[in-house]
């Protein structure tokens, strides 16, 4: 029997007899194993320099090793095995979790690179095939005050004055007619959603030490190419609040 069986065994051991979950159980043994490795020993050689850092489907190397004890090509192996292509993202991630103990951020972040990787998403790509598209500008202001400039329909039109005309349209149409949109707020933050050309957008305001973070993100886009499109189209447009804003 393999190591990597033994564990698993000794685990799912475990938690059947304590009723712990199968992370928990994991935790544990792994902790007790440490303890046991205590004891002195003679020196090891010099481990090689870490490779340099690397970062793919939006999930770091040396993050992951950290965390899960194995890098990207491993976790890719192991879901090649499960036959993740043909599984799914939703059970390849859940797979990732449950028979391997890999916390939940890091496998739905390694299901995505697989993914990417294996040429089943494109960037951008959603697992239900949609795309959508993120730009960030820290502007200097505080999150109240963008509030109002998205609330006030003077200073969004100073604001969009530059903007691409459809985009510009879309956010005066949110504020319009039987039902308008408002612009909600929680704490430090305050956020506005609203429909482009029947497409979702998000406006997230973040508070920042030294101003505000401000998300325009497009969603349900139809492909890579209309991501572009909305991304130049955002830049600009917040580009122009930050001017707007004195920045």
């Amino acid at each position: 029997m393999t190591q990597r069986k033994k564990l698993k065994k000794a685990i799912r051991t475990r938690s059947e007899k304590t009723g712990e979950s199968y992370t928990s159980a994991r935790r544990q043994i792994l902790l007790a194993r440490g303890k046991e490795e205590e004891a002195p020993k003679p020196p090891a050689p010099a481990a090689p320099a870490p490779p340099p850092s690397r970062a793919r489907g939006g999930i770091k190397e040396e993050s992951l090793l950290e965390k899960t004890g194995h890098g990207l090509d491993h976790w890719f192996a192991v879901l090649d095995t499960f036959g993740a292509a043909t599984k799914g993202h939703t059970a390849s991630a859940a797979h990732l979790y449950t028979e391997h103990g890999v916390p939940g951020w890091y496998a739905q972040g390694i299901t995505v690179a697989y993914e990417r990787a294996r040429g089943l998403r494109e960037v951008n790509q959603s697992c239900t095939g949609k795309f959508q598209v993120s730009v960030t500008k820290t502007v200097p202001a505080s999150v109240a005050e963008v509030a109002d400039v998205l609330r006030s329909a003077d200073r969004r039109a100073a604001w969009l004055q530059d903007a691409d005309p459809g985009l510009a349209q879309a956010v005066e149409a949110a504020f319009a007619g039987d039902k308008p949109r408002e612009v909600k707020s929680k704490g430090d933050q305050a956020w506005l959603r609203f429909r482009w050309d029947g497409r979702t957008v998000e406006i997230r305001i973040l508070g920042k030490p030294k101003g505000a973070s401000v998300v325009a993100t497009s969603e349900d886009l139809a492909d890579s190419s209309q991501v572009e499109q909305r991304r130049a189209q955002w830049r600009a447009a917040l580009d122009g609040l930050r001017r707007h804003l004195g920045g």
